[in-house]
């Protein structure tokens, strides 16, 4: 091997002792999830527990069959208004936080206000959203919103203001300017803290959904919960909980992949 092969060759981190293969922990988390459903069979059929008390996961997947509950389209309806929500508040967050930061003026007078709205408790605004905006998707995704925001505020506030002071000094004394300060310095630096908001965010948007529902809406598996739970109807409420729990489950992936891509595993926030 020349002196220039071993240059470019790269160095491959030498794993820690004792931490698993990646495809290791997967499998760990994947069987730990069918042992819990395994049990939760046996447990219903040993102790003959009745279906409106807890159905067996057998009877929950057999409701998936039943076309009354228009399972395809409730769930694409909550799905619309996690997503929609979620990325709502990721953008005017990430945006706002850079306002905040480039402003110590608009910091001082806008941001304490946006504390205390936040404060207000999401369920009390829900008879207000329905007077303002009426029922459907668009007021759902304003309570999905208002409940992601604030935590990617925070964080991306936070990252941003880790920044070291001796590297912004470097770039100014280079003559950079404000952009390039920002995409070279400031903007790697905080991603770590963006993404951690980002992940505190994804359940806070699968509760704004159904809360949502649960106050103003004709369609979705939060208002499809209150209508079978008149009839005492526990598969079909325990399956909508299963979707529900799906959509959040997918969303939390989409922001792991997006930081394995964007940020290296040493800088990443667990």
């Amino acid at each position: 091997m020349t002196a220039s092969d071993g240059a470019l060759a790269p160095i491959a981190p030498a794993p820690l002792a004792g931490e698993r293969p990646e495809w290791q922990r997967w499998a760990v988390v994947i069987a730990v999830h069918a042992a819990g459903i395994a049990l939760w069979e046996i447990a219903v059929r040993v102790f003959a527990i009745q279906s409106f008390i807890l159905p067996a996961p057998s009877k929950v997947l057999a409701t998936l069959a039943n076309p009354n509950y228009s399972w395809l389209k409730n769930t694409g309806v909550t799905a619309a208004e996690v997503f929609g929500g979620y990325a709502l508040g990721l953008v005017l967050g990430i945006l706002c936080a850079l306002l905040f930061i480039t402003s110590r003026r608009l910091m001082l007078l806008v941001f304490p206000l946006l504390v205390t709205l936040n404060m207000i408790p999401k369920v009390a605004m829900g008879p207000l959203v329905i007077v303002w905006f009426s029922y459907g998707i668009g007021p759902n995704i304003l309570i999905t919103f208002s409940l992601c925001f604030f935590p990617i505020l925070l964080t991306t506030i936070r990252g941003l203001n880790e920044t070291e002071p001796e590297l912004l000094d470097l770039v100014r004394a280079l003559k950079g300017s404000r952009w390039q300060l920002f995409r070279y310095i400031q903007l790697p630096g905080s991603l770590p803290y963006v993404f951690s908001g980002m992940k505190v965010a994804t359940i806070l948007a699968v509760a704004g959904a159904v809360v949502g529902e649960f106050i103003a809406s004709e369609r979705g598996l939060g208002y499809l919960m209150i209508q079978v739970q008149a009839s005492l109807d526990t598969p079909a409420v325990f399956m909508a909980v299963l979707l529900i729990t799906g959509l959040g489950v997918l969303l939390y992936l989409l922001v792991l992949l997006l930081e394995r891509i964007f940020i290296t595993q040493d800088a990443r926030i667990q």
